[in-house]
């Protein structure tokens, strides 16, 4: 590993920046969902929700949380449409600016998901969804509050939790270079892609937080490109 990376370096994003100007935020969104799209991260997830579908006897209920531009209730609401399967998902966030640019998307989509502002570190998460899902959200956190989400969602999930997110190695912080640049001309996405790798967790970090938060029955996966799923399921062992 390269010698910087070796241990977590968390420092302010600039999309975290309540000050960012809309037209910066909203081109860092555009760029982010080019992003998600060459990670392939939704196919993994549309795999989970449709065995999660499969075994529900009412449409299932998904909150993605902390979900900027919407890109994974869009895209999961359009894999369940050419599917023929019900879903009903639902994305949150704390900026106004995300969620007012995710509704734009799904009103031109003419798709059903449906996005609200939330504070998480002051809101409660409602216990009406089945599943949680969080991308790219994990390495904003602190340490503790990193274990609480975990708590948080493992609580008040019916199912199933799925969070996805970069891993700290040299390998994706070259990746992450390569992507933000070749993906978008954002500047806030170039800093602060290489600053999320550096804040990253590492899979054996992910695997601990998971077991202070009660977790430790999750399932930790390494995937394409340079990344980690955790995946909880309410009694697992049934």
């Amino acid at each position: 590993m390269i010698t910087f990376l070796k241990r977590r370096d968390r420092q302010p994003e600039l999309m975290d920046d309540p000050g960012l100007n809309r037209k910066s935020h909203i081109r860092a969104l555009q760029g982010l969902t080019r992003i998600y799209r060459a990670s392939l991260t939704g196919a993994a997830i549309w795999r989970i929700l449709r065995r999660e579908a499969a075994d529900s006897v009412k449409p299932l209920r998904v909150l993605d949380i902390a979900t900027g531009g919407g890109d994974m209730p869009l895209d999961m609401a359009q894999r369940a449409q050419r599917a023929g399967i019900t879903l009903e998902l639902h994305g949150c966030d704390l900026s106004t600016t995300a969620v007012a640019y995710a509704r734009l998307r799904a009103r031109r989509r003419g798709s059903h998901a449906r996005f609200f502002k939330l504070d998480i570190s002051k809101q409660a998460i409602s216990s009406e969804y089945d599943v949680l899902t969080s991308g790219l959200f994990l390495h904003h956190l602190h340490e503790a509050a990193a274990v609480k989400l975990l708590r948080q969602m493992s609580e008040s999930a019916k199912q199933t939790v799925v969070v996805d997110d970069l891993r700290r190695t040299g390998f994706g912080y070259l990746l992450a270079w390569v992507a933000t640049r070749g993906l978008s001309r954002s500047v806030v996405v170039h800093e602060d892609g290489l600053a999320s790798v550096r804040a990253a967790f590492s899979t054996p970090e992910i695997i601990e937080l998971a077991a202070d938060a009660g977790l430790s029955d999750a399932t930790v996966i390494k995937h394409w490109p340079q990344r980690h799923m955790l995946i909880w399921r309410r009694n697992q062992s049934t």
